[in-house]
């Protein structure tokens, strides 16, 4: 099964990630998480540190595949999860999204997708170009994090139509929303019931979890010595056990930008009073 992650920048995508590659590996799964980001940051929580990027790999073996070996760019992460970082060009040169191509063409040289049962892409940023849309070539699901804001759902919903102009070609589903940080979920409800689609869990604002980021660590390492934390593993367990159980997932149709900039500033520019009862109410119920 193949995995993508998209979201707005900065949402908490890689960490969620992270999290929920050592929920599946719990499982009893062989997983490999690939990073689909030039910053080579997406499997930090799970190695402790910046991995050597694919990229790197193939400049010093002078772009020759055949000299590279799977030892060369896959490393073992927490929980036997199996770490690939794609990397990129750098800052304000080349394209991205092709890395994302060769990495996907080298690891199929090396039969390294033979050998897992899940493979997640961790994909960055919220404006989805046909380059970066490339893991949605490959992916069975995708996951979309947001949060309670409007941002983050307005990229949800740039992603959403991502998904559903892959699906013409390809045999992808969108799994659902993964809800971030947030306290609330009145906005994200307000969003689905525009457009349809489920949520597969929505993680309160637990400070544990920014935090587990700055350590580098999952919440599942840190859990080990603060059993106190175990409850945050399970809402990654629950997202896990819901993504083997094959969902039929969803094609969705995203709301145009404009129908979407509308329904969203109307939830912040006039909200639903609370009815508030009057007294003589209160005293005619008791009255019958």
């Amino acid at each position: 099964m193949k995995l993508a992650v998209y979201g707005k920048g900065g949402i908490g995508k890689s960490t969620t990630s992270c999290n929920i590659s050592v929920a599946l590996a719990k499982r009893g799964k062989k997983v490999l998480q690939i990073g689909c980001d030039p910053k080579h940051d997406s499997t930090f929580t799970l190695t402790g540190f910046l991995i050597p990027t694919i990229i790197d790999t193939l400049q010093q073996k002078d772009y020759h595949y055949e000299d590279v070996w799977p030892e060369d760019v896959i490393y073992k992460g927490y929980g036997g999860v199996d770490c690939v970082e794609a990397g990129g060009p750098p800052a304000g040169a080349g394209c991205g999204g092709y890395v994302v191509g060769e990495t996907v063409k080298l690891l199929k040289e090396l039969n390294a997708f033979d050998e897992y049962d899940i493979i997640l892409f961790d994909v960055l940023g919220d404006v989805v170009c046909g380059g970066f849309a490339a893991p949605l070539n490959y992916a069975d699901y995708c996951m979309i994090v947001t949060d309670n804001g409007f941002d983050a759902l307005f990229a949800a919903n740039r992603i959403a139509a991502s998904v559903r102009e892959k699906a013409r070609t390809h045999p992808l589903r969108l799994a659902g929303l993964i809800g971030n940080r947030t306290s609330k979920r009145d906005l994200i409800d307000k969003y689905i019931d525009s457009v349809p689609m489920p949520v597969l869990e929505v993680l309160p604002l637990i400070e544990d979890i920014r935090v587990s980021r700055v350590k580098g660590k999952t919440l599942f390492e840190m859990a080990e010595s603060d059993p106190s934390l175990n409850y945050v593993c399970d809402y990654y367990l629950n997202i896990a056990d819901q993504i083997l159980a094959m969902p039929e997932g969803v094609v969705p149709n995203d709301t145009p930008d404009r129908e979407l900039f509308a329904l969203l500033s109307d939830f912040y520019l006039n909200p639903v009073q609370p009815v508030v009862k009057k007294e003589e109410d209160e005293l005619d119920l008791m009255m019958v």
